[in-house]
């Protein structure tokens, strides 16, 4: 009586999913003539879809019957002998020292206690207890509105199976979101409330009493540099190996009013993302060239021409907002440059032959300046010296020295 009420506690243990990978060793010791023979038992963990290892330990065995149950009180071997047609649990070592089976592909059902019986004139058994533990699945990432610039965005992260319940984590940017300086998460469960202010709650509900469902929400503001960011939820319970986690990737897709910039290559203007619902080209108070082809986001101008020249509209709009951008083009005539271009010499050479005779002119002016000056001082020196003539000459000649008032005259 007293192996059942431990028993029954337990189940108990199970029921709260309270499950530490742990070694309970129980012994049983017989009396009477067969006295001094005991079985050991091992409790065993083991994830599900594992193989688990149970474990019947005999003291003093003198030969006597062995048998091995399943929880259902099913007999799996009878004395090293198969008695249910299950391939899944094999018999792996009899000896007079341990009785050892080994289950392969476990499964919840087959969780609970093993009997290990020992018949001697006083029969008498020990349980080892298999618990079943249940790793998480990918968790499943859905969010509840689409998000807009501005606004908040509430991710949902659902684990549907785990034993013990999973622990969720959430990630942005590679950073855990914890608690502080955010609102207060938002909770789907009302029964459920979360201390301090954090962005994250987490609602769990057990499933058939022996697997729990797991759910956690993300509330938090985004703007237009947040679309394209990974938001991760992060799921780890005791069944996976140390270190180890399932985790789920979502990618933001935030929706913001256009922003419109003209790109010009080749004559092809085109937008940048995100793409508009509506875009619009227009030049000005003008119309379109009619070569020009507007498809979407794109104006191409074939073979421009100088009338390609203006002012060129882009506008763009969607349910958020819209955007205008604008771009001058200006397409030059390779005629007009070139002539521009030849003109410059024969202006530069007619300005330097205008210098030239203009300098000509003003030396000729002058030439004709000093010649006049020089023919009066000519007249005026040959009449103050022609009375004087016939007296000059014959000093000069004679080598007078009285007269000396006159040492030079003009010819």
């Amino acid at each position: 009586e007293g192996l059942e009420v431990w028993v029954g506690e337990e189940r108990r243990k199970r029921e709260k999913i309270e499950f530490q990978p742990s070694v309970r060793l129980l012994s049983c010791l017989s009396t009477g003539p067969g006295a001094g023979q005991e079985v050991q038992t091992e409790n065993v963990t083991v994830a599900e879809g594992g193989v688990a290892e149970i474990t019947c330990r005999l003291h003093q065995y003198d030969g006597s019957i062995v048998v091995i149950q399943n929880p259902a009180r099913q007999t799996l071997f009878f004395n090293g002998t198969r008695a249910l047609k299950d391939d899944r649990f094999q018999l792996e070592e009899f000896s007079p020292r341990r009785v050892r089976i080994r289950l392969s592909d476990a499964r919840l059902e087959d969780e609970g206690g093993y009997f290990c019986q020992l018949y001697t004139e006083d029969t008498h058994h020990q349980i080892a207890t298999l618990t079943v533990l249940v790793a998480p699945e990918n968790p499943v990432v859905e969010v509840r509105e689409q998000a807009v610039e501005g606004g908040e965005v509430e991710l949902s992260c659902l684990v549907p199976r785990s034993r013990p319940a999973a622990t969720l984590r959430w990630y942005r940017d590679r950073k855990e979101l914890k608690a502080g300086g955010l609102p207060p998460a938002r909770i789907r469960d009302p029964g459920l409330t979360l201390s301090g202010r954090g962005v994250a709650g987490v609602s769990s509900g057990q499933e058939n009493g022996k697997v729990w469902s797991v759910a956690s929400t993300v509330r938090f503001r985004v703007d237009r540099k947040d679309d394209g960011g990974i938001v991760i939820c992060e799921a780890q319970n005791q069944a996976l190996p140390s270190g180890h986690s399932k985790q789920t990737q979502y990618v933001l897709d935030v929706q913001y009013s256009p922003t419109a910039r003209i790109h010009a290559s080749q004559a092809v203007y085109t937008l940048p993302p995100p793409r508009p619902n509506q875009i619009r080209w227009n030049r000005g108070n003008e119309s379109l060239p009619e070569r020009a082809e507007a498809v979407g986001e794109t104006l191409t101008l074939p073979g421009l021409v100088s009338a390609d020249n203006g002012t060129y509209t882009c506008e763009a709009s969607n349910k958020h907002g819209h955007a205008r951008a604008l771009y001058v083009l200006v397409v030059y005539d390779p005629g007009a440059v070139v002539e521009a271009q030849t003109s410059v010499p024969y202006a530069i050479v007619g300005g330097i032959l205008a210098l030239l005779v203009f300098l000509i002119i003003c030396v000729l002016v002058g030439m004709v300046w000093c010649s006049v000056r020089q023919k009066g001082s000519y007249l005026t020196h040959e009449a103050s010296g022609l009375d004087e003539q016939g007296e000059a000459r014959e000093a000069f000649l004679n080598g007078s020295d009285g007269h000396k008032r006159k040492e030079e005259f003009f010819i």
